[in-house]
């Protein structure tokens, strides 16, 4: 179980936690809802059917109830926040949704979570974590999550993809591996996945970088490592499918990125 199940009595719980690269977190659910958050690290989190790749610059919001398991994409520094159905903002939804996190919110997860020990919900913490819950109600959302099948043999393609977003398989490889002729899986990733599995497979790579650029890779590592041509190329469909450049997922601290 990751943190608690249930909490009584303070409207949000703040917990920070440290996990190493690779570490995972089976299925679970909270009878909380919970803004999941890192400042360190790439969390991979699947629920309600489909896959987030959250970056320090990204958050994921989880309602109550639903089902998730995260995998830890380099050493994570977990900050997260369980929230009582009271506090929850109307404006947030029931559903996973990626969120794009403030230098204000990231700044007021990080004072919450140093405070949680002190119990004054109607004091200096109560205010901070008021100024939190609103503060979150308006951030951004934002595209990055990716649809997974509920058909099997696609789902072993998916997977085969996620695997080894690099490896350029094709739809015949691909679809050996599911056990299904290339055009019923064509078939099933338009019925299932909503896209062309052609447009499936590139949102993958794309989120496959996000664990290299925050990892303090370049853009041309990310972009040969995932098999395009040139780092131009595969900056123009990351821009194009997360609405950001690449650097921008990059350590401050890192190397200048190439052009």
């Amino acid at each position: 179980m990751f943190g608690p199940p249930s909490f009584r009595g303070p409207k949000v719980v703040c917990v920070g936690r440290d996990y190493p690269d690779g570490g995972i977190v089976g299925p679970h659910c909270h009878a909380r809802a919970q803004l999941i958050y890192a400042t360190a690290g790439v969390m991979e989190i699947r629920a309600a059917g489909s896959l987030w790749l959250v970056p320090p610059q990204r958050a994921l919001w989880v309602g109550a109830g639903i089902d998730h398991a995260m995998r830890a994409r380099g050493a994570v520094s977990l900050r997260t926040l369980y929230i009582a159905d009271r506090a929850v903002p109307a404006a947030l939804p029931d559903v996973p949704t990626s969120l794009a996190v403030t230098p204000l919110v990231r700044a007021l997860i990080l004072r919450a979570v140093e405070r949680a020990e002190e119990a004054d919900a109607d004091g200096r913490q109560g205010r901070l974590l008021d100024v939190l819950l609103d503060e979150i109600a308006v951030l951004p959302r934002c595209p990055l999550g990716l649809s997974m099948p509920t058909d099997p043999r696609l789902r072993r393609a998916c997977e085969a993809v996620l695997a080894g977003p690099g490896e350029r398989r094709g739809m015949a490889a691909l679809a050996q591996i599911a056990g299904a002729s290339p055009r019923t899986l064509a078939r099933l990733a338009e019925r299932d996945l909503g896209v062309p599995f052609s447009v499936w497979r590139q949102q993958a790579r794309i989120l496959a970088a996000l664990p290299i650029l925050v990892g303090g890779g370049s853009v041309a590592e990310a972009a040969f490592s995932l098999g395009y041509d040139s780092p131009s190329a595969f900056a123009s469909m990351f821009r194009r499918m997360i609405g950001a450049a690449p650097a921008t997922y990059r350590p401050r601290n890192a190397d200048p990125a190439e052009p």
